[in-house]
């Protein structure tokens, strides 16, 4: 790109260039987005293949780069970024979030220690107050931004493990139910406990843990001299959008002694609405949450956080020093985020949440959950007005589950049936629909949650429902 003697260092002409001709990539992609294919990922592993390479000695020019990039290693993915995909738990991907880390990453201040980048650190903790006040948490509580629900769900069980259970805590026992993320599980394993001691707790009917069956396994492993310490309670999760019943599962915490962890990586921040702080009632109560801006803001994926109720817990379960550092400071208004994270090294994540919260304030951002819960609605009541289909689990957030299931027609054929319906429906390339198991049965999912779907998306999803379900049953 450059033949001056450092060629790393751009001059200013070339900077504008290199960032003008992505942008102008990176357009050309956002404005085709609602016409581009869902799922089209035919030929990808060929490409995969074909990339393989050793190192590069010498460069390559830039429009290269690019054509390589966005002609021939882009198409072939899932398009999670596009108004019809409503897969798993979508992730947005806000422009003004890339541009702030287009900004955080060319600075490249460090802002893990306060001293270092006292402004950017504030901004960050305001980020962090952000939520706290959105989960109706104290002034005393902290947090940290994460790489995602999985390593916060994972700092949340170690703290609490660290102030629940002695230094030998192999007989330490953790309850989440058949329903939760398995994120769950894996941060338990990682934090050193056997995997039988990850309890499974049944659900109901509507897919919530059972505060009875909770209590049962509770007074049963106290009686065999093991030590509980931790309550997993999901708010909206993967399968079936279930949240579990909060205030009984804080009742019980605070009868038992025990911790009582929130995962609301999906659902949390449908706090911001009124349907959701009614849905959610219950979770100011939690030691510690998991909200996941990379769903609820719309935000680019790499993008969690854990908050935690007694801020200073979080702290003595993180906070550890050496000669190299820095003395760490003790005044509330100023935060070390090193002493809050397993991360020491770690990006300026405040700045992609900072920047679109107030370019548009918290009110936008509320009128477009609002707009998902709706959405949710209408895809739900259309489908119960379509003969065959039977509703699996009902919308409690913004995520619900059916199957077709003709009546008739024997158990064991519903499953091929059913798989063949979500391939003609994701055939049309106008969603994307996925899978999964509820009580052994195979069942399709809707999850509504990118800024990007509105009306008519959900209108087209239905149409190639209701298409499908005709053709797969010649109608």
């Amino acid at each position: 790109m450059t033949d001056h003697p450092h060629p790393l260092e751009l001059s200013a002409p070339e900077m504008r260039a290199l960032v003008e001709a992505a942008l102008d990539r990176i357009v050309d992609q956002i404005e085709s987005l609602p016409e581009q294919p869902l799922s089209d990922t035919r030929g990808g592993f060929e490409v995969a293949q074909s990339l393989a390479e050793p190192l590069p000695e010498t460069g390559t020019a830039v429009a290269e780069l690019f054509d390589l990039f966005f002609e021939r290693a882009l198409p072939p993915t899932m398009n999670t970024a596009s108004p019809g995909y409503l897969a798993y738990i979508p992730g947005g991907g806000l422009f003004h979030a890339a541009v702030a880390d287009l900004i955080a990453d060319s600075m490249n201040r460090y802002s893990s220690i306060y001293v270092n980048a006292p402004a950017l650190a504030r901004i960050e903790m305001n980020v962090i107050n952000w939520f706290c006040q959105i989960a109706g948490y104290p002034s005393e509580a902290r947090g940290t931004l994460t790489s995602g629900g999985s390593l916060a769900n994972w700092t949340a069980l170690v703290t609490a493990r660290r102030e629940r259970l002695p230094e030998n805590f192999l007989h330490g026992t953790l309850y989440a139910s058949d329903q939760a993320h398995h994120s769950v599980a894996k941060g338990a394993i990682l934090a050193g406990f056997p995997e039988g001691n990850v309890r499974e707790v049944p659900t109901d009917d509507l897919f919530r843990l059972r505060p009875d069956a909770l209590e049962a396994l509770i007074e049963e492993d106290r009686r065999r001299g093991l030590t509980p310490f931790l309550i997993v309670a999901s708010a909206g999760t993967t399968n079936t959008g279930a949240v579990d019943p909060l205030p009984e599962l804080a009742d019980l915490a605070a009868r038992h002694g025990l911790w009582l962890h929130v995962d609301a990586a999906y659902g949390g921040f449908f706090l911001l609405t009124d349907e959701g702080k009614r849905t959610l009632r219950g979770i100011e109560r939690a030691d510690s949450i998991v909200l996941d801006p990379h769903k609820g803001l719309f935000l680019p994926y790499g993008t969690g956080a854990v908050l935690v109720r007694d801020g200073q817990a979080l702290r003595r379960a993180h906070s550890v020093t050496g000669d190299y550092m820095p003395g760490m400071q003790n005044d509330p208004d100023r935060v070390d985020f090193s002493q809050y994270s397993p991360e020491l090294s770690r990006p300026f994540r405040g700045l992609r949440v900072w920047l679109p919260f107030k370019m548009h304030g918290a009110g936008a951002f509320r009128e477009q959950l609002e707009e998902k819960l709706a959405l949710t609605r209408l895809a739900a009541d259309r489908l119960r007005g379509m003969e065959g289909i039977e509703m699996l689990a009902e919308p409690q957030l913004s995520l619900l589950a059916f199957r077709l299931a003709p009546p008739g027609m024997p158990e064991e054929e519903l499953d091929a049936l059913n798989q063949r319906f979500r391939e003609r429906i994701n055939a049309r390339q106008r969603v994307f629909l996925t899978p999964t198991r509820l009580r052994g049965k195979f069942a399709l999912r809707i999850c509504v949650l990118s800024f990007r779907t509105h009306r008519e998306r959900m209108e087209m999803a239905l149409e190639d429902i209701e298409a499908a379900r005709r053709e797969v049953l010649d109608l």
